[in-house]
């Protein structure tokens, strides 16, 4: 701050903070304030961010009235008075509608790959019902059950459907370029290749990276799978490239050594230019879900909650595994009349193919799959590992000789590990967890590896449905030690509907 015989005027126009000579004064000082001007690239964001807001706020109008209609009328078919249905539903609707606004469902921030959009459609609907059944009960309504009963279940389902829905077109058109975050990444190089190839090509995240700023000053452009992102400015010049980028999104991936002002700085130079300044951090990749921001008396600390292998939550993801594990086996029972005789008919040997692996704990177990290889591929192994197209310890080969013809159909559609849902049930494996490992793998680990058996093993995970064997060895290693670390039911949930759309459209499959 200057003194009283420093005084300066400051105009803040846009990001530029510019010092304007003024007059002396020895009793005041005269400021003139001006609020920053949104600029043509964070009003283009704005605009279509309101028309996505509006879209979501007519659906969900449409699916409560739907559901309101719903509840109505079999209430009018049980009897109660028309004057009581209409009262139900307009309360209803109303409350309904409203909580969905105050608990922010519809936030810009909530347009990206997550499940807190789901989370929060799920809370606002629970508290809309909650007040409902308090006020029913309070001034004892009748055939408020069938409010409870019908209109919640209805709605929420087709709620979440149709956010679903929502949020895949949005996806689909961010592939194109549209809707999507003009990003300026900012930080040393190794952390800006990390940010970027996370977030390249552009999907679901929502971040178009168009270029970085490096803070060692280094012009050479960023490579990331064959695309070249342009290196430009430096870190006096970050809010200048943005606005020339037309960045609406500048992320910082690691900060200039001895200047713990930057991000703050930062911020105030964007205002008026970007819409979000994110700063990334390799500590989300272990511990993203069990972080949070904790200020005390000012200062800000951020809280990493150390990972659990027992207690409650490990119940509830093992009941979820007999549940699923029994409602699949059911149909698997039906499709093997199918499945059983085409494998036995395409090459000699028995239907199902069991395989020791290494279970939680490091404990060993039996794996079941229906056998898509010839009977002596074991036995073939040692003449093919020159041909070895895999990542690290994995053996992999696109057209491997082994596989059978009705194999390779098998393993396109990952039909082959479908009797693995008998060792769910018998508490071998989970549906969802880090891929099921050989002993001879095991074996080679090393202490990080190791951690991947803290869990049972898993049918699906997030390395089937992020590109199976198209991923590196520390890719896979990678997203093994993340889920392993901050999985949930809801991630699992998530996990599985995706391994689903993989199925469908297999990628890196073989």
């Amino acid at each position: 701050m200057t003194s009283v015989e420093d005084a300066v005027s400051i105009t803040r126009t846009g990001s530029v903070f510019l010092p304007v000579a003024a007059p002396r004064a020895t009793k005041a000082v005269s400021r003139t304030v001006v609020t920053p001007r949104a600029s043509a690239t964070l009003e283009r964001r704005r605009q279509w961010e309101r028309r996505y807001r509006m879209r979501l706020r007519i659906t969900d109008a449409a699916v409560i009235l739907f559901a309101v209609g719903v509840t109505a009328a079999i209430q009018l078919m049980t009897g109660a008075a028309g004057e009581e249905a209409l009262r139900d539903g307009i309360l209803l609707g109303t409350l309904w509608y409203l909580t969905l606004s105050v608990l922010h469902t519809r936030d810009a921030a909530l347009f990206r790959a997550s499940a807190t959009e789901y989370r929060g459609v799920a809370n606002a609907s629970g508290l809309a019902f909650g007040i409902i059944a308090m006020i029913g009960v309070l001034l004892a309504w009748q055939h408020m059950q069938l409010v409870l009963l019908v209109g919640l279940p209805v709605g929420l389902l087709a709620l979440l459907i149709t956010r679903w829905a929502w949020r895949h077109w949005l996806v689909a058109q961010r592939v194109h370029g549209r809707f999507a975050s003009r990003t300026l990444v900012v930080g040393n190089r190794d952390d800006v290749e990390y940010v970027v190839r996370t977030l390249h090509p552009i999907g679901a995240s929502g971040y178009q990276v168009v270029g970085a700023t490096l803070l060692d000053g280094n012009a050479r452009d960023v490579e990331v799978d064959g695309t070249l992102f342009p290196v430009l400015g430096n870190v006096n010049t970050v809010a200048t490239v943005a606005a020339e980028l037309g960045a609406d999104t500048i992320i910082v991936a690691s900060r200039p050594d001895g200047d713990p002002e930057f991000v703050k700085q930062l911020s105030w130079q964007l205002e008026g230019t970007a819409s979000e300044l994110v700063l990334s951090s390799r500590l989300t990749d272990v511990a993203g879900p069990r972080i949070s921001f904790a200020p005390v008396e000012g200062l800000p600390l951020i809280q990493v909650q150390i990972p659990s292998y027992e207690g409650g939550r490990h119940v509830l993801k093992r009941a979820l595994d007999v549940t699923v594990a029994t409602l699949a086996l059911i149909p698997i029972g039906l499709v093997s009349l199918v499945l059983v005789p085409l494998i036995k008919l395409d090459s000699p040997g028995p239907a199902l193919f069991f395989q020791e692996r290494v279970g939680r704990d490091g404990r060993r177990f039996k794996i079941v799959k229906f056998r898509s290889m010839k009977t002596d591929a074991e036995q073939q192994l040692a003449a093919l590992k020159a041909r070895n197209e895999g990542a690290g310890l994995l053996f992999k080969m696109k057209d491997d000789p082994r596989v059978t013809r009705v194999g390779k159909i098998l393993r396109k559609l990952s039909l082959d590990e479908l009797p693995q849902f008998w060792n769910v049930l018998v508490g071998d494996m989970s549906v969802v967890g880090p891929r099921p490992p050989l002993p001879s793998e095991v074996t080679a680990y090393d202490g990080t590896v190791f951690r991947r058996l803290y869990i049972k093993p898993g049918i699906t995970g997030l390395w089937q449905v992020s590109g199976r064997s198209d991923l590196s060895w520390d890719e896979s290693v990678r997203l093994d030690l993340r889920y392993v670390e901050n999985w949930s039911v809801m991630n699992d949930l998530q996990i599985m509907w995706r391994t689903a759309k993989v199925m469908v459209q297999p990628s890196g499959a073989y």
